[in-house]
């Protein structure tokens, strides 16, 4: 057996029912690798503090071998973010389609409603609340 063959073979053993990353641990090595950046380029010792707190942080999820609780940590997370992520894809899908397509709101239940340019006016019924109402494209 090679050299890194052990090296390999010792990591396994040593993580065998550790938890490991996850979305959630990426999130704090990132940030906390950002925050510590910030802290050293304008001399802000919080900020290199605060990433070094979430550096420990993360290694703490990564080694511990309670997976019930970071599993629920981290699909709390996920569910947190999941919100922004699809507005920030939906605004990108908005920005590059704005050529094509007016967007606007219903009156009565605000759904994000499309129209292709050029149509002219039309009447348009909320797909969501049945609220009919009078738009130009």
């Amino acid at each position: 057996m090679s050299f890194w063959q052990k090296i390999k073979s010792g990591l396994m053993t040593f993580m065998a029912g550790r938890h490991g990353s996850d979305n959630l641990g990426m999130f704090t090595l990132f940030t906390g690798l950002a925050l510590s950046l910030l802290g050293s380029i304008f001399g802000i010792g919080l900020l290199s503090l605060l990433g070094f707190a979430l550096y420990i942080i993360t290694i703490f999820r990564m080694f511990s071998r309670n997976n019930e609780a970071r599993i629920k940590e981290n699909q709390k997370y996920i569910q947190l973010t999941s919100q922004w992520k699809t507005r920030w894809t939906q605004f990108v899908k908005r920005q590059k389609n704005k050529k094509d397509y007016k967007y606007f709101r219903c009156p009565k239940c605000k759904l994000l409603l499309r129209l292709k340019r050029g149509s002219g006016e039309k009447d348009i019924t909320c797909v969501r609340c049945g609220h009919q109402f009078h738009k130009k494209a």
